[in-house]
């Protein structure tokens, strides 16, 4: 098991099953996406670039979904945090019922659309 995945299966509940959820639909959406483990948290990598990090915030009580070109991203913006970033934005959850797989899916395929 890569340190990334064990970061993820070691997260109290809710942190490691919204984890797991999007996990899944990042694997399952694109194929060829790299997890590895950066600045200790787990980092997807699509085409040997870095694209988007998972981050549970037990100070903040969420999981973040950063995505490194998301000052790009003009749909769905409302759901967009950025919070004084000039290339970053996030998308959290505090809950698994909070993740809207259609936001998502629509955010990450822009996101890919950049690479």
């Amino acid at each position: 098991m890569n340190p990334a995945e064990a970061y993820i299966l070691k997260q109290p509940e809710p942190y490691k099953s919204i984890l797991l959820q999007l996990q899944v639909v990042f694997e399952h959406l694109f194929p060829e996406i790299e997890l590895k483990y950066k600045y200790r948290i787990p980092f997807y990598y699509l085409k040997g670039k870095p694209f988007c990090y998972l981050n549970a915030s037990h100070k903040r009580q969420y999981v973040d979904v950063g995505i490194v070109k998301g000052n790009q991203i003009l749909i769905h913006s409302e759901h967009l945090v950025t919070e004084k970033r000039k290339v970053m934005a996030s998308l959290r959850y505090k809950t698994l019922e909070d993740i809207d797989n259609g936001v998502l899916i629509e955010v990450l395929k822009k996101a890919a659309s950049l690479y």
